[in-house]
């Protein structure tokens, strides 16, 4: 990736954000293009700054508990287009063009792939590549 100076990031910027007890933030990818939302993952401030560096999408794996540099392993980079903090400064919008076209660990655009339909949860998006096939 190369580096995106308009995505200069500053201790006085990580200071401004609002790190919960286990010093994350959520972070919602969103396609730069479309608007769809991606999905939502964490940040720690380690994350966000090597995010801003590497232009690309890296956020804090908790279930590893370690950094993860989404399509690091899947080929499915998020090449970030810019960084939004939320008015309370406890949420942060990474703008991403999307590689490969797939976010989701389940092969589809987007992990918001289910919609609430007369009560139940129905999934409304396609796979787009077996899972099997990726990881």
């Amino acid at each position: 990736m190369s580096e995106n100076t308009s995505l200069n990031i500053t201790e006085e910027s990580l200071d401004q954000v609002e790190w919960n007890a286990d010093g994350l933030t959520p972070a919602i990818a969103q396609d730069a293009d479309t608007g769809r939302i991606l999905m939502m993952a964490w940040m720690n401030r380690e994350a966000l700054a090597l995010s801003a560096r590497e232009g690309r999408a890296v956020y804090w794996s908790r279930s590893r508990g370690q950094l993860w540099r989404k399509g690091e392993s899947s080929g499915h980079v998020q090449e970030l287009q810019g960084i939004y903090l939320d008015c309370d400064g406890d949420a942060i919008v990474l703008k991403v063009k999307q590689l490969g076209g797939i976010a989701c660990h389940t092969g589809r655009e987007s992990c918001f792939y289910r919609a609430l339909r007369e009560g139940q949860w129905h999934a409304v998006d396609p796979v787009l590549k077996d899972p099997k096939n990726i990881y």
